[in-house]
């Protein structure tokens, strides 16, 4: 029996994949679940599992875009499964040994060692001489021109590389065809930035209290819980606040009106193999430290394994990019649509600031928040950002009830 395998939905409003691997040969024997095949959508890469055991022959090529719904490959289900053991393989009776055949070498002719020594003692004139000093160039290397292989000026001058001329080193390039997943958010990142008001407001946030905090209890949390009191349950939950602060930041346009929510659905931007991805945190509000650093490990290994699907990558009303991984000092992130706010995270460098009229030097982040101005105004998202700074810089009363434990679960 032949088994049409066709490409299944990976999710809503998705029409269309693209072949990124095949993971099987044309007439390989496949096992029924095992991944044939990776195909990425404009959300996800995802695994393409055989539907039956059986033979399989390809309908579609690496970098085919296909639509859903499309046969992509055929499999044999009466095939038999092959026999796998290897025989052992025949002994055959050693050969006489060969003897090497001898190479012909042909010695140089005179006038070509004659030629050579003209070439590499060539003297030159006092103003070749005086390019050539100056370019660093062995006059052994140039062929003289003049009388008796005398190098001339001309031949000085034409010896010195132009700065337009190509002088040996490698000048290739490489062509690669831009996954699926690639193109479509190069578009959602140029339609950000043609089809909002997209402004962008700073800060600085002296981290000081979070490092206390993380240096008294990363131990005692990591035994108890396994993971490890990064920043981003801070941040997170600091962002939380700040949302049911300020509810325009926690918006979207849809057409002529404007969509408030009363949950925060936390994006968080990753670097995947395929490129950035941004999965997500749902209802973030409801998450303790414990419970945002679970969910952040957990879709950051899934991001980095290939493993995340469209729904985890489905939604959120507000981003957090953490560009300070990577080292940035000072970014401008851009909206991810159709949400209307994002926030950057930045490196933290020790900085000397004022701190009651004396000069301290304190670990210091600046954060930047981008924003659609066409539904979220300056003093909502200065305010926005001031209450972020607010929460991280008193992060024991304003996001931990004045119980770092009890916060920590501990």
């Amino acid at each position: 029996m032949i088994l049409e395998m066709k490409v299944p939905s990976p999710g809503e409003s998705i029409t269309e994949v693209e072949i990124a691997t095949w993971l099987v040969k044309d007439g390989d024997y496949v096992e029924k679940d095992q991944a044939i095949a990776e195909v990425d959508s404009d959300k996800a890469t995802l695994e393409l599992p055989a539907e039956a055991s059986g033979t399989i022959t390809l309908k579609a090529e690496e970098g085919d875009a296909v639509a859903v719904g499309q046969v992509v490959c055929l499999i044999d289900t009466s095939a038999a499964k092959p026999n796998t053991g290897e025989q052992a393989p025949k002994t055959e009776a050693p050969k006489a040994e060969e003897k090497p055949k001898q190479e012909i070498v042909q010695t140089p002719q005179a006038h070509s060692t004659v030629a050579a020594a003209t070439y590499a003692t060539g003297t030159a004139s006092p103003a070749a001489k005086k390019i050539l000093d100056e370019k660093n160039i062995n006059p052994a290397t140039i062929k003289g021109t003049g009388k008796d292989g005398r190098i001339t000026k001309d031949d000085a001058v034409k010896a010195v590389p132009s700065m337009g001329t190509p002088t040996g080193g490698s000048r290739g390039e490489t062509r690669t065809k831009l996954s699926m997943l690639r193109r479509k958010v190069a578009e959602r990142l140029v339609s950000a930035k043609n089809e909002t008001a997209m402004l962008t407001t700073f800060n600085e946030v002296n981290m000081t209290p979070i490092y206390k905090i993380r240096e008294e209890y990363k131990d005692t949390f990591k035994n108890k819980h396994g993971l490890s009191l990064g920043f981003m349950s801070f941040f997170t939950l600091a962002v939380v606040r700040a949302l049911k602060l300020y509810p325009a930041v926690n918006s979207m346009i849809d057409a002529q009106e404007m969509v408030s929510y009363d949950f925060c659905d936390i994006s968080v931007a990753v670097s995947g193999p395929k490129g950035l991805m941004v999965p997500v945190i749902r209802n973030a509000e409801n998450l303790t430290f414990r419970g945002v650093e679970a969910e952040v490990k957990r879709l950051a290994l899934r991001a980095r394994d290939g493993q995340i699907t469209v729904d985890e990558m489905t939604g959120g009303t507000f981003t957090i990019s953490n560009g300070g991984v990577f080292g940035s000092m000072m970014s401008t992130p851009i909206i991810n649509p159709p949400q209307s706010g994002i926030l950057g995270m930045h490196n933290i460098i020790d900085r000397p600031i004022a701190v009651n009229g004396n000069v301290e030097i304190h670990p210091m982040m600046y954060v930047a928040l981008s924003y659609d101005h066409r539904i979220i105004d300056g003093r909502e998202s200065v305010g926005f950002l001031v209450a972020v700074k607010e929460a991280l810089e008193n992060p024991t009363e304003l996001l931990m009830g004045n119980d770092v434990k009890k916060a920590l679960e501990l």
